[in-house]
């Protein structure tokens, strides 16, 4: 039998009949252990959530990476690439590549009879992949392209349908310069009206037909602003990116251009980079947690200690070693970090649960890109998260337990 396992459920347990008292201090250290774990399962939560619905909705508007003409900036007026059904099939045939997708950009200038707002035409093909849009379609339907005729169905965002007073069905007028200077008009129908909660590209992108793009670019049907490929496995991706990089760094298109390979990381620097950021908000806050855990812990071992000061006069006397004596205290120790995080576990779970059905606690999408605070924890961060707090929180009890070496039975037997 594990005699100090024993004592450990005779001191911490109460027996049948018997109303067990907890000092004030072992409430505050059980208290500190569950608002520690709450926390840490809320920051995690929180900071993954945020990272995975912010970088999402970037991925949702451009794709994990992109193949632009090497001589593109960073505006939207994209030099032009030739794509062909070879390269795409090879880019679809890549490891680790999930979708391909080709692309069209033109920026300009949506007027109505009242207001006017500045836009980009994406133009995309029947191979684009809408779950993201649908995802985030508020009113009507996304349109279907034809690869044999033009279609002037657009979706456009609501905050530029409320902005200029449109409706799905509606039709708006738009404006295009050329390079030569002249103005092109342009009539689309609006099929749909999305919303994401990422204003700075909500209010920017209105969805057409490729081949509206390519019209008042004057390109050739193999023509594209560039080619969007999403992955497998996100995780990957700066891999998959390096190297597509090199093998299309080797390739030219039929004029001779030279095609580029990027990230949406590298695509959006700022956006990433803040991010990534965050992770150290999160380590930072899991350590002070640990540590409020462990010292409201240590307080409260003392105390049991302190109380019990008798009883290890006796064990002593009847042989028992410092070792043993103090197992029997760690024993307890981990009783009272179990109650702890089994409180904890329930409040921070019940609180993402909560969040993430009902979304009580709102933000302000022009600041967060988001509309409430996102909450996304999987079954192995909150068993990371258990298995670290209980671990490091024990690993502290080791030094208080040295107390008990300092104890002499002589001296304290003889108190009660």
């Amino acid at each position: 039998m594990n005699l100090a396992l024993f004592i450990a459920r005779k001191i911490h347990f109460k027996q049948d009949g018997e109303k067990k008292v907890i000092s004030p201090a072992i409430r505050v250290a059980i208290a500190g252990v569950a608002l520690g774990l709450a926390v840490m399962i809320l920051s995690v939560a929180i900071i993954v959530g945020f990272k995975k619905e912010v970088g999402n909705k970037v991925i949702g508007f451009g794709s994990h990476i992109q193949i632009t003409n090497f001589d593109s900036n960073y505006s939207f007026e994209y030099t032009p690439v030739a794509v062909s059904d070879t390269l795409l099939e090879t880019l679809r045939n890549f490891p680790g590549i999930a979708h391909v997708e080709t692309f069209a950009t033109k920026p300009g200038i949506l007027k109505t009879d009242n207001d006017f707002q500045g836009i980009v035409l994406k133009g995309i093909d029947a191979d684009y992949d809408w779950t993201f849009f649908r995802n985030n379609l508020k009113e009507g339907e996304v349109f279907t392209v034809d690869p044999e005729k033009s279609t002037t169905d657009a979706i456009l965002s609501k905050s530029l349908a409320d902005m200029l007073g449109l409706k799905t069905g509606d039709t708006f007028l738009s404006y295009f310069i050329q390079d030569n200077g002249d103005i092109r008009p342009r009539n689309f129908r609006i099929t749909g009206i999305y919303e994401t909660g990422f204003p700075d590209y909500d209010k920017l992108f209105v969805l057409v037909d490729i081949k509206q793009v390519r019209r008042l670019n004057g390109w050739d049907d193999d023509q594209v602003s560039g080619v969007e490929l999403l992955v497998k496995d996100y995780n990957y991706l700066d891999n998959i990116a390096e190297n597509l990089f090199f093998e299309m760094a080797d390739r030219k298109d039929r004029n001779g251009n030279t095609f580029y390979t990027r990230s949406v990381k590298e695509l959006n620097p700022a956006i990433f980079g803040w991010l990534e950021v965050l992770d150290v908000n999160v380590v930072v806050i899991l350590i002070l947690m640990i540590l409020v855990s462990g010292f409201t812990m240590i307080s409260g071992l003392l105390i049991v200690i302190l109380e019990r000061t008798n009883m290890i006069g006796i064990l002593k006397a009847m042989g028992q070693d410092n070792k043993s004596i103090r197992k029997i205290f760690l024993y307890v120790s981990f009783f009272l970090i179990g109650k702890g995080m089994i409180r904890g576990n329930l409040i921070g779970l019940a609180i993402c649960f909560i969040q993430s059905r009902f979304h009580i606690i709102p933000l302000d999408p022009a600041t967060y890109y988001l509309d409430a605070v996102p909450v996304d924890l999987s079954l192995t961060a909150l068993l990371l998260l258990n298995a670290g707090t209980l671990f490091f929180t024990l690993l502290m009890m080791l030094a208080p337990s040295y107390l008990i070496t300092k104890i002499e039975p002589a001296k304290t037997i003889r108190f009660e």
